[in-house]
């Protein structure tokens, strides 16, 4: 990558934790590109769990979920990331190119369910943690920081008004072609995911006493991309 910078010191692990929509996949995605790390998606993951529901049945559209069949089809269910002809990562479901079938609003309005059943996380969780084993990797999601590697060497806590993110997230489904859903119902559902990830039994979505806060509802991306540089370097100046 031309503008990766690869920090000093020992490749560590960076945690991104924080509320749907609140931006914190893009600057991950941004921050392991310029420094020559690889970047996991965890939400990606759940998504991709709950796009096989939704396509075997073993979730329906009235949110019912058929926990048991799901939970013995977990060992079938393999994800990985790779790196298309566009250049951008997407989710592989299975070998199976899944990255706009994740993203829409069907998958979102049924994922939170399915991030709350522990077989699922557990399944999960291990996943992450074996794409962590050689650090060097920037991951985000609900319960990096506080879960998957507690010990994580740099953790950011992302935070921003629902609004704010609600708007973020209809903006980009407009930019996707879809014409149909609400702003309202976008709003409403990152409402609703918020209660769900901050109150769910399993791993719910909490800040971690070391994690740094940012909110970055009034920053651009380039802002973002900058504090995110200085904290990795002040952390892998420490990790020499």
């Amino acid at each position: 990558m031309s503008n990766s910078t690869q920090p000093q010191g020992s490749p560590i692990i960076i945690a991104i934790d924080g509320f749907s929509s609140s931006g914190k996949s893009t600057m991950a995605r941004s921050l392991a590109s310029r420094i020559g790390y690889r970047y996991i998606d965890s939400g990606a993951m759940y998504r991709a769990v709950t796009l096989y529901g939704l396509n075997h049945g073993y979730i329906k559209k009235n949110g019912t979920i058929d926990v048991i069949h799901l939970i013995k089809e977990l060992p079938s269910i393999n994800i990985d990331f790779k790196v298309m002809d566009d250049g951008k990562q997407h989710t592989m479901l299975n070998g199976i190119d899944v990255e706009t079938e994740i993203r829409g609003m069907e998958v979102a309005n049924h994922v939170s369910h399915v991030a709350t059943i522990p077989e699922v996380r557990h399944r999960l969780v291990d996943l992450q943690q074996e794409f962590g084993r050689q650090k060097g990797i920037v991951m985000d999601g609900r319960d990096i920081g506080t879960t998957v590697f507690p010990d994580a060497e740099l953790k950011v806590y992302v935070n921003a008004p629902a609004e704010t993110r609600a708007q973020r997230r209809y903006d980009e489904l407009r930019a996707k072609g879809d014409a149909t859903t609400t702003y309202q119902q976008v709003l409403e559902n990152v409402k609703s995911r918020d209660y769900q990830d901050m109150h769910r039994a399993e791993s719910p979505l909490r800040k971690a006493p070391d994690a740094i806060e940012l909110d970055n509802s009034n920053m651009t991306l380039a802002q973002q991309d900058a504090w995110l540089i200085r904290q990795v370097n002040n952390t892998t100046s420490l990790n020499k």
